[in-house]
């Protein structure tokens, strides 16, 4: 075993037998905190996304603006439980998995799943991002000096999800599973606190004072009012996603799958509905307001999230021990609901792949159980994001939900051709169509409300990425065209030139020397000179232990050890031209007692193959001896 191989297994575990893939299941409790992290945690920031927007509206038309916050709050509610049943419709219809992707593939169409597939692939990306970004916000209000090293922080924690991921499903669940109910537990502990408090008359003041209202101011025309809060509700609408999440990873799931990923996805409803509405709730009642600037790219120093107000003011204090409490778990939850993105982008690339939209190296299953190649490839995405938008959520939110309403819309169209085809008749297949016509209509609002705010950077990567699947598809289609075996195709006869490469002769030549006769009695000895000093030496060696091999001398005026051989092969190649003939270059290798000798060693043979790998009928092999 190599060095580097046991440091794999001390970082990332040994490697689990493909025996042992059912016991890497996850049950429920360890699903909800993987699959369901991301919509929990959407409750600590959908809330101040709504009031940024009420408070565009209420500087404009007065103070009673913020009213509209529980409404529009009740209208996501309902929302959700649509998206919700049309999506446990979707985990019965497709027990395996897949998602929106398999439902608008085999339903709508291809075309219509890719466009699934890659607003999916973007919000994951967008899932890890949001998340960690949101998480450094709360990190931020607890402590505003860290506000520069913001982006530092949550490229930190998407290496930290990484590592635990790359360890297994698994072991990631339980890990992921403290905090997810930690957070809950303690956020609702918060708002029954806030309740009870209200109830027995006593008094919760705001720590933060808001000068962002005004009141008095009358009110907008009805249009003017249904523009805002259109745009209010669209912006709230980031409480939903990650709900598609469990669909695509049914197959996570311990058996029975699809029955424990039904029961997980209503579990994550109940919850998610408890924390939305109760932090909109408080919100109101306590005369909280989202603070000006809103991420660390705009809000400075002393910046606090709408939930870290609620915690301030219910403890008396932004100092007080269970206001960092809160905080934390708050961060926690934050940062670990991107594990969501790690659980769902590596199976959903793996579906794509497996048709052939993406590479194949996707579709790898690591020796931990785990398609490593797409969790990877997530996080150094999610990263380049998080660097390129200062972990600022504000910016990100916009770009986020776009996409993933696209494919709940897409997702709940296919279930209701689903239903035609399958159970003709069911008043199911009408749900499913509101909630598409629901859905749709979110789609185009954010669009619309939030087009200029980065929703149009969502738009032209999804174009983009549709592009790229397709380019796949064709280079594969073009691949399986060059092998595949047709008429008059056959087994060859072919003859081979070897050219043994000596540049001394040692014990290792020897060896090679054996090789090469094994292979053909065309072998050519060839010995790059620098310093034809040297050449009576190795020539008087060649001579006594070359066994008739005869020795050819390539001299190189410009010292360059590949460029004389390159040469000496395109010459081998036109002696035989029109002929099936190969040329074989043997490059001894020496193997090194421990990976720090390796170092000292020269590898000729790494610059010969990129130099030949365009030739045709030329083959470099490696015959190694041991040191």
């Amino acid at each position: 075993m190599s060095a580097l191989t046991r440091l794999k297994h001390l970082l990332f575990g040994k490697p689990i037998h493909s025996k042992r893939a059912q016991h890497e299941r996850l049950i429920i409790v360890f699903a909800l905190a993987v699959f369901a992290s991301d919509a929990l945690s959407s409750s600590a920031y959908a809330t101040e996304e709504i009031l940024h927007k009420l408070q565009d509206l209420a500087i404009g038309g007065g103070a009673w603006a913020l009213g509209y916050l529980l409404p529009i709050t009740f209208g996501l509610i309902g929302l959700l439980w649509i998206v919700i049943f049309s999506y446990y419709q979707t985990i019965q219809a497709y027990p395996t998995g897949g998602g929106s992707y398999r439902v608008s593939s085999q339903n709508l169409g291809r075309i219509w799943g890719l466009i699934a597939a890659g607003a999916l692939l973007i919000g994951y990306v967008l899932t890890v991002a949001v998340s960690v970004s949101a998480g450094a916000s709360a990190i931020v209000s607890m402590l505003p000096q860290t506000q520069p090293y913001a982006a530092l922080m949550a490229s930190a924690a998407v290496a930290v999800i990484t590592f635990f991921n790359l360890r297994g499903a698994k072991e990631s669940g339980a890990v992921f599973a403290v905090p997810t109910y930690t957070y809950v537990v303690l956020v609702l502990a918060l708002i029954a606190w806030g309740a009870f408090s209200v109830m027995t008359g006593g008094s919760i003041t705001p720590v933060v004072e808001s000068h962002t209202l005004a009141d008095g101011i009358k009110p907008l025309g009805t249009l003017a009012l249904a523009f805002f809060l259109f745009k209010a509700f669209a912006a709230g609408c980031t409480a939903l996603t990650g709900t598609e999440a469990l669909a695509d990873g049914v197959l996570a799931f311990e058996a029975p799958e699809h029955k424990n990923a039904c029961k997980t996805l209503v579990w994550m409803g109940v919850i998610l509905m408890f924390l939305v509405v109760g932090i909109s709730w408080a919100a109101t009642a306590f005369g909280i307001t989202a603070m000006n600037g809103g991420g660390h790219g705009a809000g400075g120093e002393g910046y606090m999230t709408v939930l870290a107000q609620i915690a301030a003011a219910i403890f008396g204090s932004a100092t007080h021990p269970g206001f960092y409490i809160v905080q934390v778990a708050t961060a926690l939850i934050l940062v670990l609901a991107a594990n969501t993105g790690f659980a769902d982008f590596p199976r959903l690339s793996m579906f794509v792949a497996r048709d052939g939209f993406l590479p194949r190296q996707l579709t790898s299953v690591g020796d931990r159980l785990v398609f490593q190649n797409g969790i990877i490839t997530l996080a150094v995405l999610s990263i380049a994001l998080i660097i390129g938008f200062n972990a600022d959520p504000h910016l990100l939110i916009p770009m986020y939900a776009v996409g993933v309403f696209l494919s709940f819309t897409l997702s709940q169209l296919g279930m209701v051709f689903w239903f035609r085809k399958n159970k003709p008749g069911t008043w199911k297949a009408y749900v499913s169509l509101l909630g598409a016509i629901v859905c749709g209509f979110v789609t185009l609002l954010l669009l619309f409300t939030r087009f200029t705010e980065g929703a149009w950077i969502a738009i032209a990567a999804l174009i983009i990425i549709v592009m790229i699947f397709f380019g796949i598809k064709r280079h594969y289609n073009w691949l399986d065209d060059q092998l595949d075996v047709k008429e008059g195709d056959g087994v060859k006869k072919a003859e081979t030139t070897v050219l043994l490469l000596v540049p001394r002769l040692h014990k290792g030549i020897l060896q090679a020397v054996t090789y090469s006769k094994a292979l053909t009695d065309d072998v050519r000895a060839l010995h790059v000179t620098l310093d034809k000093k040297s050449v009576k030496a190795v020539k008087e060696d060649w001579q006594k232990f070359g066994d008739d091999i005869p020795l050819v001398i390539l001299e190189s005026p410009y010292r360059s050890l590949v460029k004389p051989i390159i040469d000496y092969v395109d010459e081998t190649l036109r002696e035989h031209e029109g002929k099936e003939h190969m040329v074989t270059v043997i490059v001894p290798q020496a193997v090194p007692k421990n990976w720090l000798q390796g170092f000292l060693d020269s590898n000729a043979a790494f610059y010969l193959k990129l130099a030949l790998k365009s030739k045709r009928n030329v083959v470099i092999a490696n015959v190694r001896y041991f040191l």
